[in-house]
C-alpha cells in the first residue's frame, strides 16, 4: 500500500514543502496538492518537484471547469517533465458554489465532461493531432464557430510518458462508475471499510465491467488521520471540525455530496442533524453530533493492534493505497507518525 497525504499550508507553503521532503524520507509515496479557490496547484507542484526526489506529485484536485482539456494535459505533461515522471493528474468537479461563484462557469454535466477530458488528455500525451467531437468539447472548434481557422495540432514537446496517471475524486454512482472504467486512481471521501460496499459497490462493479483489461486495476486511496500509539484515541476528535464542515456546510442544503455519502454510510439521522445544526450556526454542536464510531472507523488512531486491524479492513474493502494526515504539533512528530505507519504497512 502506497502512503499519500494532502499538502498542508498551515505553517506556510515553503515550510509545508520542506516537511514533504522529510516525509518522503520517512516513507511517503504521494503528495496531493489542493486547489479550491486558493493559489493554483501547478505552481506548487513545480516547486515540490524541485525539492523532492521520489514522491509522486498529484493535483488533489484540479477542477475540470477552470481549464480547457488541452491545458490540463499540457500542465500535467509539464510537471511530469520537471519531476522526471512523477506527476499524477488529479481531477474533480468541485462544486457549484465554487465553480459558478468563483469561476463564473456553469456547473453542468460533470461526469460526461470528465470522460471527455480523460480521452483528450491521453490523446495529447500520445502526441496525436487533437481531434475530438464530443458533446461538451469540440477540438478544433467547428468551422461555423469562431474564425473558422482552427486546425488539428499536436503537442510540440515529447512528454516523458505517453500515459500520465489520472486520479478522479468522485462520489456519486455515475461518477464513481466512470472513474472505475477510465481512471487510474480514485479519491473517495468519507470512506469507511464497513460501508464501502453498500455505498459504492454497485458503481465500482459497473465501471470495472467496462474497464480496458490492459489497464492496471484502479488504485483506491483512503485512510484517515494517523496517530499510532497508546492512549491517543482522544486525537480522533481532531477530525470533528473538518467533518462537520463538509457534512453540514459544504454546498447547499439541497445539494451536499458529502452529506449524502455520510447518510448512505449508515448515519442518515446524524447527517440531517449535523447539517441542521451547522447551517443554524451551531458549529460546535454539529461537531459533537458526529458519532464516535465513525471517527474510529475513519481513522488510523490508536495502538499498533488497532491500526493493523483498520489497515486490513481497508485492504479487504478494496483500498490499495492510503490517503492520510499525520497528527502532531510539530513536523518532527508528524514525520515520526509517517515512519510508524510505513513500518506497519511493510509488515502486511
Amino acid at each position: 500500500m502506497r502512503i499519500s497525504t494532502l499538502l498542508s499550508y498551515a505553517g506556510g507553503f515553503k515550510e509545508a514543502v520542506a516537511e514533504v521532503a522529510e516525509l518522503e524520507k520517512a516513507g511517503l509515496d504521494v503528495v496531493w496538492v489542493p486547489e479550491a479557490y486558493s493559489f493554483d496547484a501547478p505552481s506548487a507542484m513545480g516547486y515540490i518537484a524541485s525539492r523532492t526526489e521520489r514522491v509522486t506529485i498529484a493535483s488533489g484536485i484540479m477542477p475540470i471547469y477552470s481549464r480547457t482539456p488541452s491545458l490540463l494535459a499540457m500542465t500535467a505533461a509539464g510537471i511530469d517533465y520537471l519531476s522526471d515522471g512523477r506527476c499524477m493528474l488529479g481531477l474533480g468537479a468541485s462544486g457549484p458554489q465554487v465553480i459558478e461563484g468563483f469561476h463564473g462557469v456553469p456547473y453542468e454535466a460533470p461526469v460526461a465532461r470528465t470522460r471527455e477530458i480523460i480521452d483528450i488528455c491521453r490523446m495529447v500525451w500520445r502526441r496525436e493531432r487533437v481531434q475530438h467531437l464530443g458533446k461538451h468539447y469540440q477540438i478544433p472548434l467547428p468551422q461555423d464557430q469562431g474564425t473558422g481557422l482552427g486546425k488539428p495540432l499536436k503537442l510540440i514537446n515529447h512528454p516523458v510518458r505517453e500515459e500520465i496517471p489520472i486520479a478522479v475524486a468522485s462520489l456519486g454512482p455515475a461518477s464513481v462508475a466512470m472513474t472505475a472504467e477510465l481512471a487510474d486512481a480514485w479519491l473517495p471521501a468519507f470512506y469507511t471499510a464497513e460501508a464501502a460496499q453498500d455505498v459504492w459497490g454497485d458503481a465500482l462493479a459497473k465501471g470495472n465491467a467496462k474497464r480496458d483489461p490492459n489497464r492496471a486495476p484502479l488504485e483506491v486511496f483512503a485512510g484517515g488521520m494517523v496517530a499510532i500509539g497508546e492512549g491517543l484515541e482522544h486525537l480522533r476528535d481532531l477530525a470533528r471540525p473538518g467533518a462537520a464542515l463538509y457534512i453540514g456546510g459544504m454546498g447547499a442544503r439541497s445539494k451536499n455530496f458529502y452529506n449524502d455519502i455520510f447518510s448512505k454510510s449508515g448515519y442518515a439521522a446524524e447527517a440531517k442533524q449535523i447539517q441542521d445544526l451547522y447551517l443554524a450556526g451551531e458549529k460546535k454542536a454539529a461537531e459533537e453530533a458526529i458519532p464516535d464510531e465513525y471517527l474510529a472507523r475513519n481513522s488510523l488512531i490508536g495502538p499498533d493492534g488497532f491500526v493493523k486491524e483498520r489497515l486490513h479492513a481497508l485492504q479487504e474493502s478494496g483500498v490499495s493505497s492510503l490517503n492520510v494526515s499525520f497528527a502532531g504539533k510539530t513536523a518532527a512528530e508528524r514525520v515520526a507518525q509517517c515512519e510508524r505507519l510505513k513500518n506497519l504497512v511493510d509488515t502486511m
